[in-house]
């Protein structure tokens, strides 16, 4: 059967592959190629500068030749790369085979001359780590990092909007002091804050130093040369990453795990966001916009689902069941290497494409909301045994005896009303000024500082 949308194994590259282009030239095989064959040039290049004495530096035109056939890597270089790899059964040898037919078609004869510099005392793992290390560099700064400081935006202006709008709290599903809608909502902002960060901040490690790390082959070949400074200022000056001296034939991947477990954490502030805006639609909290012509259920023609919230959080699920593995597995390596990870690191693009499906079905959930004023109130307004907290605090402040029993007795397992609560009020021995001002306390202004702080988020 033709591989097409529908015949699609996995759903990323079917039923959402419209949602995935952000994200597919850059943690595809595509992209693992591409990157493998800037990493070769980048390597090769620098070699030419290097003043080693069979190497001279290269002619300006050919340097600009090389990358800019780094630039235009198409699809049709790599088919060409992997028909060779049919041959090679080795896929980093495949790129180097490529790379020197490409010197081969080229007008710079200096290019074929030096063409046994291409891969030059480098292991495949010099070559894939860092291209590993490229392909999450981008993912994370061009796609990962943005798509989610839109849903932090989009957040933080429903938290300044809905700031002063107050909104019963259920600790334990049970009614309990109110808040505001805008500080629920600030809440996440403030955690997912800090969660950018941590992302963010992930130095992404990498290594060229041969088959187990200890720069052997270089050494053969060229005794003086400072190949470990050599080897610094190619992760770092020419790739944008940070030198790892210490390794194995791979870099150890624990910079991985940790980028891995930084996006798991986002994550699961992201699944209870929206599990809480599920439940806040379910009791009318919150509704959403209708679109014309869809549908809610095959039989139930009023309903308009959350379905947003719930395939973010289904998603959200898949992508930390692959993001867990990913950081558990990938540190470990038998010896100096072996190769389960080759097959684990293919799944990065499934891991941060169930990321992006996340935030895209969460975006959209949020463009739909509006909060639901009258409801929150009604609610408010049927839970003023609420008050029984400030009620008993002051008698605290004063003196009076046992406040917390009276308000226990008072108020638990029962109906509380308006009137009930005021009338308690007015028979307590409080200072006149005290009493008049809890009898003006209503559940919808007993917020704390809660607009002040979701407008300052």
């Amino acid at each position: 059967m033709e591989l097409s949308a529908l015949t699609a194994l996995s759903p990323l590259d079917g039923r959402y592959a419209s949602r995935m282009g952000a994200l597919r030239g850059l943690l595809s095989e595509f992209g693992l190629v591409h990157r493998r064959v800037q990493v070769e040039v980048e390597w090769f290049i620098a070699l030419s500068d290097a003043g080693l004495p069979e190497f001279p530096p290269l002619s300006a035109a050919a340097r600009d030749w090389l990358q800019q056939r780094v630039a235009a890597f198409a699809p049709a270089d790599a088919q060409a790369i992997k028909d060779i790899e049919r041959t090679t059964n080795h896929d980093v040898k495949a790129v180097e085979y490529w790379i020197k037919q490409q010197f081969a078609a080229s007008p710079f004869p200096e290019l074929t001359a030096k063409g046994e510099f291409v891969h030059f005392a480098c292991t495949s793992e010099d070559i894939n780590n860092t291209s590993h290390g490229l392909m999450l560099k981008a993912a994370r700064q061009d796609v990962m990092l943005p798509s989610l400081d839109g849903i932090v935006a989009v957040l933080t202006a429903m938290a300044h909007q809905l700031a002063g709008l107050p909104m019963l709290s259920r600790t334990h599903g049970q009614t309990a002091s109110p808040t505001t809608v805008g500080k629920e909502i600030a809440n996440v902002v403030a955690r997912l804050q800090r969660g950018r960060e941590r992302i963010a901040g992930v130095a992404l490690l990498a290594k060229m130093n041969g088959a187990v790390g200890n720069y052997n082959a270089h050494l053969s070949a060229y005794p003086d040369v400072d190949w470990e400074a050599f080897s610094r200022g190619v992760i770092e000056q020419r790739l944008g990453l940070c030198f790892n001296p210490y390794t194995i034939q791979i870099e150890p991947h624990d910079y991985m795990a940790e980028l891995f477990d930084a996006f798991t954490r986002v994550n699961t502030i992201l699944i209870d966001l929206s599990r809480d805006i599920w439940g806040y639609i379910s009791v009318g909290y919150f509704k959403q916009k209708t679109k014309e012509g869809e549908v809610g259920s095959s039989t139930m023609p009023h309903k308009v689902n959350p379905i947003d919230f719930e395939n973010a959080e289904g998603n959200f699920g898949l992508a930390n069941a692959v993001l867990t593995h990913l950081a558990q597995k990938l540190p470990i390596s038998r010896w100096q290497r072996d190769l389960t990870d080759s097959t684990v690191l293919r799944n990065m693009g499934v891991a941060l494409g169930y990321t992006l499906l996340g935030y895209d079905s969460l975006a959209k959930g949020l463009g739909k909301l509006e909060a639901h004023p009258a409801n929150l109130a009604a609610d408010l307004d049927a839970a003023w045994e609420v008050l029984a907290e400030p009620v008993q605090t002051v008698m605290r402040r004063f003196g009076l005896p046992e406040p917390y029993e009276q308000l226990k007795a008072f108020t638990r397992g029962k109906v509380i009303t308006q009137q009930l609560m005021q009338d308690f009020i007015q028979s307590l021995a409080l200072p006149e000024a005290e009493k008049q001002r809890l009898l003006a306390l209503t559940p919808g202004h007993y917020t704390g500082i809660a607009a002040q702080l979701a407008a300052r988020v």
